[in-house]
């Protein structure tokens, strides 16, 4: 591809990106989101399906015959959070954020779109998907149900990565990121004034006791030539400022 073509795609992508960053959607409702991409593969002449498990799009480049599909994935959900980043195209919708870079996933297989949609011949069939509701994780079995796989022999995805400079690209062997199991502890003592410690039983000081010990689930229980994490991302306690918590919850 010559440069001044590179710019045209680069500028393209770009200007989308910060599109979907100033509009995000949450889960399931990423309709705005779905309607910029069917307007950006419709205006490059780019065939595509919608409505896939309610908000996805699919875009497909035929291939030779007989030969499985090679599938490329981009999530398109944001997540319930406040922007404030200060960006000139900073969320528009409060307490919806694109935080976790799915506007850039979206925007760059676009930008694989216009690729692929340059070349004349492709050595196998390409689907170009785009993946609602990763952040509630119901998206996969929702969309394979549309048959989505059907014919695919493999399937990339991608994800955005701060860690690592502007244009690297990261490849690993095996699991990249832990699988999320969640567990509720719900410490139930017996609240008190605050200025009557001796006859409280404190959820916030067994809480903070406990925070402390799962740590060395890791550090002690696991073997640690595998790969683990245990975090309490949630300590909720207490009512007031001059009170000791007689519950308290750790998720």
């Amino acid at each position: 591809m010559d440069s001044k073509r590179q710019e045209e795609v680069f500028s393209k992508i770009i200007s989308v990106r910060r599109d979907i960053h100033q509009n995000p959607e949450l889960s399931w409702e990423e309709h705005t989101t779905a309607k910029t991409i069917c307007q950006f593969l419709q205006e490059h002449k780019i065939k595509f399906k919608k409505n896939i498990a309610k908000t996805g799009v699919v875009a497909e480049f035929p291939g030779p015959p007989g030969v499985p599909s090679i599938a490329l994935m981009a999530d398109m959900d944001a997540l319930p959070i406040q922007e404030e980043t200060g960006l000139d195209f900073s969320s528009a919708h409060p307490g919806v954020m694109h935080a976790c870079g799915h506007d850039g996933h979206t925007a760059m297989l676009l930008g694989a779109a216009l690729l692929l949609k340059k070349e004349d011949t492709l050595p196998a069939p390409v689907k170009i998907v785009f993946q609602p509701a990763e952040e509630k994780g119901t998206w996969a079995l929702a969309m394979i149900a549309e048959g989505i796989l059907d014919g695919v022999g493999m399937i990339f995805g991608g994800h955005l990565d701060r860690h690592y400079k502007t244009g690297t690209v990261v490849v690993t062997e095996g699991a990249v990121n832990a699988s999320s199991d969640t567990f509720t502890i719900e410490i139930i003592g017996q609240g008190a004034h605050g200025a009557r410690p001796h006859e409280s039983i404190d959820s916030v000081v067994i809480g903070s006791l406990m925070v402390m010990a799962l740590q060395t689930i890791v550090s002690r229980e696991v073997d640690p030539t595998y790969p683990s994490v245990v975090s309490v991302g949630r300590f909720d306690a207490g009512t007031a400022s001059n009170v000791i918590a007689g519950r308290a919850k750790l998720e």
